[in-house]
């Protein structure tokens, strides 16, 4: 079944123009979800906004948003009032630049889409665009409106694999969204570090060098809530999760030289355990049956 599109509009670049749409490329669906209850009689639970000062309920059309100018002082604004500043959407992404991917830091990366051809017409222009920026070794910046705010989106084709002959889409956070990364960094020291101890370490790095594979990354947190979830519904004992060992504390070259000697011996890929999304699967069936 094809998903529904979140967005739909055209492609700009000069008197280029291309029929699009842009689908969600992450989703948080597949995650275990939980309803809350009463825990005397099972139903769910209800949430209500409640006055901080009377206690009393507050019914929706009672409910306005507010701004804190002071401590306890709020101005109070209407939802026409904030609708009538939201930019009017004009459905075109339209480039602005095209620019070299190592130019856009990571920290400014935020939602990524499928960007695809809205109709076959579009197809011709949509694979034109995206040989051109795969033949340059370019990403296009483009503004658009999106979900009635202003938003400027990256651009990149994906690279021939399993993944399609595409084009990936990622909203990019304003700067003043983007916190400074000085105090993060603050306390790390400067000085240099033992040439034996990076020698040691280029060595460990080497013998794990791969390729990122994102199916071996498993949600164990994921895979544990859907075990827990399982075992409830088949009415068997949870068992308790059994702690690891305090491990010995060891000085830093001494763990460097026995971690490149685990190295040494040790496969770059391990077969990793079933994930949650197959778990799921299987719970859906038995759920089924």
């Amino acid at each position: 079944m094809t998903p529904r599109a979140n967005w739909k509009g055209v492609l700009k670049i000069e008197d280029l123009v291309c029929a699009i749409a842009l689908y969600a490329a992450a989703s948080t669906s597949e995650r275990v979800a939980f309803h809350i209850l009463n825990r005397a009689t099972g139903h769910r639970v209800r949430r209500r906004f409640i006055d901080s000062e009377t206690g009393e309920t507050v019914e929706k059309e009672d409910q306005v948003k507010g701004y804190e100018k002071a401590a306890g002082d709020d101005i109070l604004l209407e939802d026409d009032e904030i609708a009538n500043v939201a930019p009017e959407s004009d459905k075109i992404v339209n480039v602005i630049a095209f620019v070299g991917l190592d130019d856009i830091e990571e920290v400014y990366f935020d939602k990524p889409y499928y960007l695809v051809p809205a109709d076959i017409e579009s197809r011709s222009v949509y694979a034109l665009i995206r040989e051109g920026m795969r033949s340059r070794k370019v990403v296009a910046l483009a503004r658009v409106i999106l979900f009635r705010r202003m938003r400027t989106l990256l651009i990149q084709p994906i690279e021939r694999d399993e993944r399609g002959e595409g084009l990936v889409a990622m909203t990019l956070n304003f700067d003043y969204e983007v916190l400074s990364p000085s105090k993060a960094f603050e306390d790390i020291p400067s000085s240099k570090a033992d040439e034996e101890m990076v020698k040691l370490a280029e060595h460990i790095i080497k013998t794990r060098m791969g390729r990122f594979d994102p199916e071996t990354f498993d949600d164990r947190y994921e895979t544990a809530l859907t075990a827990i979830v399982k075992a409830k519904i088949e009415g068997r004992r949870i068992e308790p999760p059994q702690k690891k060992p305090p491990e010995n504390v060891i000085d830093l070259m001494t763990a460097l030289r026995e971690s490149a000697t685990l190295a040494d011996g040790a496969p770059v890929s391990r077969k990793r355990p079933g994930n949650a999304s197959s778990s799921k699967k299987t719970l859906r069936k038995r759920e089924a049956n």
